[in-house]
């Protein structure tokens, strides 16, 4: 007796354990629709800024507007910026040039658009208060890349607010050729199908039937129109077919539910305009001593050169140009500048250029 209730435990163990991993399989199953996974994304530096396709150089210049005569005029435009990336995506060159006198102060917040897009920038005071507002508004080229971005301020007039267009920001991209780029440049027209001008002669056909040949398929059975001739029909395509016609004439179907995850929203686009930084001497990772030239050390020169400088994404010096400072010691105040480092500088979760100055102090021991 006791034997037989062990055997009758195991086997009911058996079961329940069966039970459990057909469950779990059948729940794995429906949560995972695709056995392949989610596919992996490049990270490469052209997909982090924000670019799409296969982009080979950007060239971006900036235009000033003013009004005349109630119309606003461009001014002359002024590159800012040259970047290149080669085939997969790495980027060779990076060349910056700031322009005088657009560096703001103050800390900057940004909302984007639902394409990753920068929409609007707060500019804030350091006790929190506000300091003025920008918002953008962008055009897009054939692949998806913004080449126009107009930039307006907020301006109070008659006691209401309103936006101002103050620049514009062209951006000329330039692209690999590869096999979608080449389609996408040249779209190839597509031939007349001779299925296609059958089936219009048949429908020419089916108009001048009138009004007969339509009650007289009201009195038949209805069937699924066929594109291909019925003999070129295989026996899955008509099962296929009966089943559509079957799902259509149900009045209740079960629906189905599936358990994933929803599509991620697009990642912030990298800030155009360096963010301000102020003074970056104490900052560094790694600020080289300029070195003292012989010319001033004999005329026993000293003093403060003053570097503005702008560091990339990757905490690397792209730009350097002196505020202030004697002569004779600038060149050496850059040259040490453009071997400084930094840490990446992140706003909102993503690396942005930073713009400041950096301070050597020249004194003969």
């Amino acid at each position: 007796m006791q034997i037989l209730i062990v055997k009758l435990s195991l086997m009911a163990l058996v079961t329940l354990t069966l039970s459990v991993n057909a469950f779990a399989q059948t729940n794995l199953t429906a949560r995972n629709t695709d056995p392949r996974g989610p596919a992996p994304v490049a990270d490469t530096d052209r997909i982090r800024d924000g670019l799409v396709g296969p982009v080979r150089r950007v060239r971006t210049a900036v235009a000033k507007l003013s009004t005349e005569n109630g119309k606003s005029v461009e001014g002359k435009e002024s590159v800012i910026e040259i970047v290149a990336y080669d085939v997969k995506g790495t980027k060779v060159e990076n060349q910056y040039f700031p322009i005088a006198g657009s560096t703001l102060t103050g800390k900057e917040v940004y909302k984007y658009d639902d394409k990753g897009n920068i929409s609007e920038m707060t500019l804030l005071n350091q006790d929190g208060s506000l300091l003025g507002k920008e918002i953008y508004k962008y055009e897009f080229d054939f692949v998806g890349n913004w080449n126009k971005m107009t930039t307006s301020v907020a301006v109070i007039e008659g006691g209401r607010m309103s936006f101002e267009p103050t620049e514009v920001t062209y951006r000329s991209i330039m692209y690999y050729l590869d096999e979608k780029m080449m389609k996408m440049a040249q779209p190839a027209v597509a031939p007349s199908s001779p299925v296609a001008s059958t089936n219009s002669s048949a429908a020419n056909k089916d108009d001048k039937a009138g009004p007969a040949a339509i009650k007289s398929a009201d009195t038949k059975s209805m069937a699924l129109p066929s594109v291909t001739p019925r003999k070129a029909m295989t026996a899955d395509s008509n099962a296929g077919a009966q089943l559509v016609a079957s799902n259509a004439n149900s009045t209740a179907s079960p629906s189905v539910r599936v358990d994933s995850e929803p599509p991620a929203a697009p990642a912030p686009r990298p800030i155009l305009k360096p963010v301000s930084g102020g003074v970056l001497n104490g900052t560094a990772i790694n600020l080289p001593s300029p070195t003292y030239p012989d010319t001033a050390r004999r005329l026993r020169m000293t003093g403060v050169v003053v570097v503005q400088v702008v560091v990339d994404e990757t905490g690397k010096v792209i730009s350097a140009e002196v505020l202030s400072g004697p002569s004779l010691l600038k060149d050496a105040a850059v040259q040490a500048a453009l071997r400084a480092r930094f840490s990446p500088t992140k706003l909102s979760g993503q690396p942005v250029k930073v713009s400041g100055v950096i301070n050597y102090k020249f004194a003969l021991q």
